[in-house]
């Protein structure tokens, strides 16, 4: 392992991984607080600031010891929840989904900025590689986060999207499976059930909506 291009690969990567489950979490808590649920709010979860929001294990543990043993082929975290007493809420099946969907929202608004950050760095001439990598970074961490939160199964945001939208029978069922949904996505995840079927095609996707969103700027700048 080199140690050398670890390092070098957490200071390119910090700042956006700060800001990309910052910003997430934060975003639920804003709009749980905005429907009615002041529970975030009152535990001053409503915050940018990322020290309220990092789980020692899932954030920073977890993800460097999945380096170390897969070189960096695989890795996985999470942050800490933000708590959404979904009863509180005026509407709770209606509000739930735009609770859970303000998460992956503003990653795709976060993507989109380090896109446009990307290109006015290049527009400008500025040819230091560790910002255009850090921009890159920022791209590919909130698309992953984007893609990954909405896939649909409690209790990743997708799911309860999923929850929202369904017949009050079939949300029902399909909420059960959430004491056992963080076990289901890791076995989907380390079987590449989910990166084939899900992660890439959703990507890929994302990808060419924020190239199209960027295409004016990128026409501007060359």
């Amino acid at each position: 392992m080199d140690i050398a291009n670890l390092i070098q690969t957490i200071l390119i990567y910090a700042l956006p991984v700060l800001f990309a489950i910052t910003v997430h979490e934060a975003a639920h808590g804003y709009v749980a607080h905005h429907y009615g649920d002041n529970t975030a709010h009152r535990l001053g979860r409503i915050t940018l600031n990322p020290l309220k929001h990092i789980d020692p294990i899932g954030t920073i543990a977890m993800p460097l010891v999945l380096y170390f043993l897969t070189s960096g082929a695989f890795l996985f975290g999470y942050a800490k929840p933000v708590p959404v007493n979904f009863g509180k809420l005026r509407n709770p099946k209606k509000d739930m989904i735009w609770v859970a969907l303000a998460g992956p929202a503003a990653n795709f608004v976060q993507a989109l900025l380090w896109g446009v950050l990307l290109y006015l760095l290049i527009g400008a001439n500025i040819n230091e590689r560790f910002f255009l990598q850090m921009c890159r970074a920022g791209l590919t961490v909130n698309v992953v986060m984007f893609a990954f939160n909405l896939f649909p199964l409690p209790p990743l945001d997708g799911g309860r999207i999923l929850v929202g939208l369904l017949p009050y029978r079939q949300a029902v069922a399909v909420s059960r499976v959430e004491p056992w949904g963080f076990i289901i996505v890791m076995l989907l995840i380390t079987t590449h059930v989910l990166d084939t079927f899900w992660l890439a095609p959703v990507k890929a996707i994302t990808d060419f909506v924020l190239g199209l969103m960027l295409s004016p700027l990128a026409f501007l700048l060359n």
